[in-house]
């Protein structure tokens, strides 16, 4: 083992750690201020001559930031690259996946307290709040952005009849002339506005990802099931189960990694916002060619001031996570953003403070 275990630590599945450290996009990039820093404070707590911040990727380390170099050296063997003093601590994702580990290391015995070793984690910790609020950034942007792009993409088709039916108004025999100075007129900016919106999804087609839903016929439960796996560690750590009461078949079309990303955001908020060894409810229900999905916690609830402006950016809500979990206020926008590019809907009730929060999710079944 290349680093020692944290008392948080929670031995999980190499496959879903694997995906969480590839969610956070930290793998193969450059170096970055925020990160620099951190290395070169934990270089001066320790007064030693190396540093660094690594990630455990498949098979291999990552080497995100250093001091002082040969960081693959120094974690692979310190023994032999002439090191005496290595110690460092692991980074671990807030629901328990191992990602790699900071170190500090020198060519000169040194002798460590508690102390300098808790403020290594607290290093640790702060490399994973980075981690953290970046993918909440990240994937907010993209969620916003693809919701923008189905809505731009939406519009064409009305503004393609309003183009069409200009020209075919214009052409209509004895034809005032004012009417048809009007018809051109109206044709004319309606093909300026197409221009626009072929110009803004042409951008939007360049990049890595297509902003269109990928919709095929997927069962609900299955998908719940996925992401139920994916908070093993953090349910385990807070003693807390997902209960997942959907017996028959619940399909819906719609994009399988949309939809898994918009059930995480919401089970991910009820283990933050519940109380330690309570229960979430998951339940169903069927009706008008729609699927209503229900994600029940008995935590700390929303008062009808926070749900009015739960889904709103930057709202200042009442609730506070149940064991000091970090809450970026972003995770609830994104899905949000990601249902209405599947014309669905999400909203939130509650009987009040410390009465708990039920999330519903509807998605149209075709």
């Amino acid at each position: 083992m290349l680093y020692e275990k944290a008392e948080h630590d929670i031995s999980s599945d190499e496959t879903l750690r694997l995906k969480k450290l590839s969610n956070y996009e930290i793998l193969n990039t450059p170096p970055e201020s925020a990160f620099d820093q951190i290395t070169e404070l934990a270089a001066e707590i320790f007064d030693v001559l190396f540093a660094g911040i690594c990630f455990e990727g498949d098979g291999n380390f990552f080497v995100k930031s250093e001091v002082g170099g040969a960081a693959l050296e120094i974690i692979q063997d310190q023994a032999k690259a002439g090191f005496s003093f290595f110690t460092s601590a692991p980074i671990v994702s807030p629901d328990g996946y191992h990602l790699g580990l900071i170190y500090v290391a020198d060519t000169k015995s040194k002798t460590v307290d508690e102390k300098k070793l808790k403020m290594l984690r607290h290093l640790a910790d702060m490399v994973v709040e980075k981690l953290e609020s970046r993918m909440a950034i990240r994937r907010t942007l993209r969620a916003y952005d693809d919701r923008l792009h189905v809505l731009v993409h939406d519009l064409k088709n009305p503004m393609t009849t309003i183009t069409l039916q200009s020209e075919l108004l214009g052409r209509i025999p004895c034809i005032d002339d004012k009417a048809s100075l009007i018809a051109g007129k109206i044709n004319a900016q309606s093909k300026k506005m197409i221009d626009n919106l072929n110009g803004i999804l042409s951008a939007a087609r360049k990049e890595a990802t297509s902003f269109k839903p990928q919709k095929n016929k997927i069962d609900l439960r299955q998908i719940l099931e996925k992401v139920k796996k994916e908070f093993t560690p953090a349910l385990e750590r807070k003693n807390q189960t997902v209960l997942i009461e959907i017996q028959e078949t619940a399909e819906v079309f719609a994009d399988p990694d949309k939809i898994a990303m918009v059930f995480s955001q919401l089970i991910d908020n009820a283990i933050k916002f519940s109380p330690i060894g309570n229960k979430i409810v998951i339940t169903h229900q069927n009706f008008d060619n729609h699927i209503t999905t229900a994600i029940k916690d008995h935590g700390v609830g929303l008062t009808q001031e926070d749900l009015d402006s739960v889904f709103l950016k930057f709202a200042h809500l009442s609730s506070v996570s149940t064991n000091r979990e970090n809450s970026y206020g972003l995770g609830l926008i994104t899905a949000n953003a990601l249902v209405e590019i599947h014309k669905g809907k999400l909203w939130a009730e509650s009987d009040g403070k410390d009465l708990g929060t039920t999330f519903y999710v509807t998605l149209p079944v075709k």
